[in-house]
């Protein structure tokens, strides 16, 4: 059955203005992405002016940590990415005018722009990128983002000055990686790095996968070994096969090799590196590792993990943070464990599970813990008067316009340099609560 073949000239028509609406509306969307970079570029050469007029002894990081601080509690998100957006939007619209200028007039998309710009990151010359953008955007027109991009990459070769060797190098400075959560208890882990190395790294993660699917993983070999002669089927060369994808199997490999295997190319004779594990910090209910409660656990205050993970490190754990909550608010209410120990630090960090600056996500063990009133001018270090900070939040604090207060349970009010006050309160804890029930009257 061909698809639309029956349909009516109404339908044909009706598909066609959706067709039309649709590419309107892209144009639409990508001529105000293009406009929210202008204004994003504006604040930060508005932090960089302010620097410039003030002589900042730091070539104006923290006027442009403010800036965006400001924006970003405005949009109610991270500092962080605001910050990290400014700076795209400056390189996009100072070193790439013409395909900014594209994206405005909806000539090309937000994706096509960004495929344009990225293949030609290290041209050096204002009229070779000029140059470049000319071409690539008239290509841009009439091709998908992915193919601009592999385009882009030979075009820019045209108009390189220096090597490929030099390029690389420069370009190992940025790798990195990095953690996103997705939910549902699952995380992805992000590499950057040279390509030689990862694709080696693929390419043995994908032997290693294959062999384990054709030879079956050691579980499933241990429980052949043990059948009974009855189980056995009734060929003798009966192969073992795992049901997990390739897929599947590089993740898991990967996994096992990071969190058990020891960084050959960069450990010590004594094995220093290798001996390293991995932590993490799990919350979890009580009556739920007792199979009483449907409360999930949580990784680091930030995911939900499932009930089996969590049981399973709660087995392993050599101690735990007992946490006690107000039974009907959930309130935090102490932090104790039999073992003596820090109490007012584990009880701050299980209150405030992550930096107090209004959006930001920093896990708490990850950040400062900030005196609100300065211990030197009488603060007293108490419950009252401590909050985790990160580090970049903590020196916002201290040196820029915004101001905290304290408000009482935990609760801080954070003022902006334009007089926006943002409330931000101790993050719930993951625990249960309890409520009597209705009695009802007999009739």
């Amino acid at each position: 059955m061909a698809a639309l073949a029956d349909a009516t000239v109404e339908q044909v028509e009706t598909l066609a203005e959706l067709t039309d609406m649709l590419v309107g509306l892209e144009r639409t969307i990508s001529s105000l992405q293009a406009a929210r970079d202008g204004v994003l570029a504006v604040g930060s050469r508005l932090a960089l002016q302010v620097a410039d007029e003030a002589d900042h002894p730091d070539f104006g990081d923290l006027a442009a940590r403010t800036v965006a601080a400001e924006m970003a509690a405005a949009l109610r998100v991270s500092d962080r990415t605001v910050q990290a957006r400014m700076t795209e939007a400056v390189w996009r619209v100072e070193r790439f005018p013409l395909v900014w200028a594209a994206q405005g007039a909806g000539r090309i998309s937000a994706a096509h722009a960004r495929a344009i710009c990225d293949a030609a990151e290290h041209l050096e010359d204002a009229a070779d990128r000029d140059a470049y953008s000319a071409e690539m955007v008239s290509f841009a027109e009439s091709e998908s983002p992915n193919r601009v991009s592999r385009h882009g990459r030979q075009v820019a070769e045209r108009f390189q000055s220096r090597s490929v060797d030099e390029r690389h190098r420069e370009a190992r400075e940025k790798r990195s990686v990095w953690v996103k959560d997705v939910g549902d208890g699952m995380s992805q882990l992000g590499l950057l790095g040279p390509a030689a190395l990862v694709h080696g790294a693929f390419e043995r993660l994908t032997q290693m996968a294959q062999s384990v699917q054709k030879s079956g993983s050691p579980e499933q070999a241990s429980a052949q070994e043990h059948e009974s002669p009855e189980q056995e089927p009734a060929s003798s060369e009966r192969e073992v096969v795992d049901q997990r994808t390739i897929a599947q199997l590089r993740a898991d490999l990967a996994l096992d090799l990071l969190l058990t295997g020891a960084p050959a190319g960069h450990d010590t004779s004594e094995g220093l590196l290798g001996a390293i594990r991995g932590a993490v910090s799990i919350t979890v209910p009580v009556t739920t590792l007792m199979g009483e409660g449907a409360t999930p656990a949580e990784l680091d205050g930030r995911t939900p993990i499932d009930i089996g993970t969590a049981k399973a490190l709660a087995g392993a754990a050599s101690g735990w943070d007992r946490i006690l909550t107000h039974p009907i608010t959930g309130a935090l209410l102490a932090v104790d464990r039999y073992r003596p120990g820090s109490e007012l630090k584990r009880h701050l960090r299980a209150r405030d599970q992550r930096c107090r600056f209004p959006t930001c996500g920093y896990a708490s063990r990850e950040c400062d813990i900030d005196h609100h009133h300065d211990a030197a001018r009488g603060g007293p270090t108490a419950v009252s008067n401590l909050g985790h900070l990160c580090r970049r939040h903590h020196v916002l604090k201290h040196h820029s316009p915004w101001v905290v207060e304290v408000l009482g349970d935990g609760a801080y009010a954070w003022t902006s340099p334009t007089g926006r006050v943002y409330i931000d309160r101790p993050q719930p804890q993951n625990t249960v609560t309890f409520v009597e029930e209705e009695t009802v009257p007999p009739f």
